[in-house]
């Protein structure tokens, strides 16, 4: 839904709830058209997926998740003896099979072309404004053991420039290219695939330096554990947390990431499911120039520190459930036979984090009730389509009118 054309102007005061890259960069693009926020989070500035994510910067990867390997997985946490998988998840995977199907599948790279067409430009916009941060243009060298992942991924790819005004460049690496490339590739490794175009950042020195610009724009931070957002008859919109006075705002945006069930349940059709991510960051002893994609186990690397920050896993447990050292174990024993060079026992930095899976892969951005709105379910893309979404919600907010980038991704679907 959206609201009728606000001839004012739009709300004079926000709330946003959240501030991880969706909120923060929602927080700035509200700034940047004179609206007044109130940043609501309840531990702090980038402390769930956004300060733990690999940092990528990559719309040419933006696929929907939609495959059968995740559901799979989520059938390895409903089975799995020792593990509580996330609530909801019975219900959850049947319909996310069910858009595991090539039409489904298209139509939701349709709906989310419009992030990736204006994502790289929407970080610009923040680096050249305020947000001191240095953000690497460079290549992701997808890695496969044979031939046949290499043809799966460009034809991948060449669906998802189809539904893009850009295209696409990637280059195939093998043989002594592949090594020189790739030093850290090991001889299981026979093909490449060279993405050009694509960046990669520090992520949580970035949400940290978007944070910073948004508090020196006059932003105010109220760390509270929010327990629910409803319209208060007397005019607003109340951000309620208990034992706590109530925030009240003329709107409120909800980004609270896997935890958005939470406030936004009542409204929302398609379901949003926790997919849990781990990383670390280990030594490496040979160059790592630009990021590595091991699409065969799901697993990215990141230069980091003079190191290689390690992404990978997919598990469907509850957001704020412990760090279960064994998946950490299973990464390490699924990578080591394809990266040299890696000192993998003296990996540190041991992280988890939880990233919002919505059933069709698609965002949930929009209007869900009079001045509330959602920004969330961005899956393992909520980095790298995190301010475009800022950008065009606060459009949304500040004018009522929908762009028709986000018809796609109405959370009232």
């Amino acid at each position: 839904m959206a609201s009728a054309d606000r001839f004012d102007g739009g709300p004079r005061s926000v709330v946003v709830v959240g501030a991880g890259i969706v909120g923060l960069s929602t927080a700035w693009f509200l700034q940047e058209r004179g609206v007044e926020v109130t940043l609501v989070d309840r531990t702090g500035i980038g402390a769930g997926a956004s300060g733990g994510h690999p940092g990528w910067i990559t719309p040419a990867l933006a696929l929907p998740l939609n495959r059968a390997a995740f559901v799979a997985n989520g059938l390895k946490s409903l089975l799995h003896p020792k593990i509580t998988p996330a609530a909801g998840l019975s219900s959850f995977l049947p319909r996310f099979a069910a858009q595991c199907r090539n039409l489904s599948w298209e139509r939701n790279i349709e709906a989310n072309a419009p992030l990736n067409e204006e994502a790289l430009e929407t970080f610009d916009v923040l680096t050249d404004n305020g947000v001191d941060v240095t953000v690497t243009d460079g290549s992701i060298a997808a890695l496969f053991r044979t031939g046949r992942g290499a043809e799966q991924m460009l034809h991948e790819l060449r669906q998802l420039e189809s539904f893009g005004r850009a295209d696409i460049l990637a280059t195939a690496l093998s043989g002594p290219v592949l090594r020189d490339r790739v030093p850290v590739a090991s001889s299981d490794i026979t093909v490449g695939l060279n993405i050009h175009g694509q960046r990669f950042v520090d992520p949580q020195r970035f949400v940290d330096e978007l944070g910073r610009a948004v508090m020196a724009r006059g932003a105010t931070l109220r760390i509270l554990n929010v327990s629910d957002v409803y319209a208060d008859p007397r005019g607003g919109i109340v951000v309620y947390s208990r034992h706590v006075e109530g925030l009240t705002a003329d709107a409120v945006v909800i980004a609270t990431g896997a935890w958005l069930p939470r406030l936004a349940r009542r409204w929302l059709k398609t379901p949003v499911q926790s997919a849990r991510g781990y990383a670390f960051t280990v030594p490496v002893n040979r160059p790592i120039p630009e990021p590595i994609y091991l699409p065969d186990i799901g697993v990215s690397g990141t230069p980091y520190q003079g190191g290689l920050r390690i992404a990978g896993s997919m598990e469907f447990r509850p957001p704020d459930a412990p760090c279960v050292p064994k998946r950490i174990e299973e990464i390490v024993a699924a990578s080591r036979p394809l990266l040299d060079g890696v000192l993998w026992e003296e990996r540190r930095d041991e992280w988890v984090g939880s990233r919002p899976i919505t059933t069709d892969s698609r965002p949930l951005i929009g209007e869900v009730a009079q001045d509330i709105y959602i920004a969330g379910g961005h899956g393992m893309w909520g980095f790298t389509h995190g301010p475009v979404t800022g950008k065009l919600l606060a459009e949304l907010v500040t004018t009522g009118k929908q762009s028709e980038a986000l018809r796609g991704l109405d959370p009232l679907r």
